[in-house]
Parts: C-alpha cells; sequence; structure tokens
C-alpha cells in the first residue's frame, strides 16, 4: 500500500475509531458524584458488586469529599446509621447523597437526590425493596419514612 491510500484509510477509519471509543461510556454523572464502575466497584456494606443500576446509591462529603458506594438504598440507611460515630458529617446539609431512578433503563441512569426522592415498594439487591422515584406516587414513602421502614427490617 502506497503513502496515499494509507493515509486515506487512516483518515477514513478516524470517525469509526470515534464512535467506538464512545461506545459505552456514560457522562450522565450528576456533578460532584464519582462514577460507579458497573460490575466491579463494591457496597461499602455489603461487599456486593453493584450491578443494577436500577437500585445503586452514592453518598459524597465530608473534609475530605470521601465517596461512599452502596447497591442498595437500604444499605445507605443502615451505613449512616450505623458509622455516624465515625464520619459526623453524614448527617450535615452538604453532604450528599444520590439514589438511581428505579425507572432508569439499560445504561441511560437517571440520578436523584436520594432526599428529596419518593420510594415505592420494588425488589432490590439487599431486600430492603424500596426504589426510588422522582414524583410521589400512590403508596410512596419520602426518605425518612422509607428510612425508618428499612431499619426496623434490622438487617
Amino acid at each position: 500500500m502506497d503513502r496515499r491510500r494509507f493515509l486515506a484509510a487512516g483518515i477514513a477509519m478516524t470517525p469509526l475509531a470515534l464512535a467506538l471509543a464512545a461506545c459505552g461510556k456514560d457522562d450522565h454523572w450528576p456533578e460532584g458524584m464519582k462514577p460507579i464502575k458497573w460490575d466491579r466497584d463494591t457496597c461499602v456494606r455489603c461487599n456486593m458488586v453493584i450491578s443494577d443500576r436500577r437500585f445503586a446509591a452514592e453518598m459524597r462529603g465530608g473534609p475530605k469529599e470521601t465517596v461512599f458506594k452502596f447497591d442498595d438504598i437500604g444499605c445507605a440507611v443502615f451505613w449512616q446509621r450505623d458509622k455516624a460515630a465515625d464520619h459526623p458529617w453524614m448527617r450535615e446539609a452538604g453532604t450528599r447523597l444520590w439514589v438511581a431512578d428505579v425507572g432508569s433503563r439499560g445504561n441511560e441512569v437517571k440520578w436523584l437526590d436520594a432526599r428529596t426522592a419518593q420510594y415505592i415498594a420494588k425488589t432490590s439487591p439487599m431486600g430492603y425493596n424500596f426504589g426510588a422515584v422522582a414524583h410521589p406516587q400512590a403508596g410512596a414513602f419520602d426518605f425518612q419514612t422509607m428510612s425508618e421502614h428499612v431499619l426496623a427490617k434490622g438487617k
């Protein structure tokens, strides 16, 4: 192959290379949220691999912007209760807590503020059985009520 054909082939392949590089890339993370590496990151509480995008949660805050990732909002609720003495910043207003919208499909995850989201009954990875939704629905709970139900399970 002469030099011209080689360069022409390279230029023709550039859009394909860019398209392939973008495959699987998800840049829809809220500002300040650390990306979750699906099927690799584990829940800080139960050590389960975070796979189901509809139930994942993440907390970030404190003086070092510490990040905790969870496979189920119930794990986040128990983590807040159990680790409050070690991480008092978790209850501060500046601490961010995100939860995936249970209606998310495929790789497109819609992230919600966990404290303002509503929670509906849904079978979840750890059996706490709550999924987050953006808007109130019949039978939905606010964050505080959902947390009380989760803690009552005592897992």
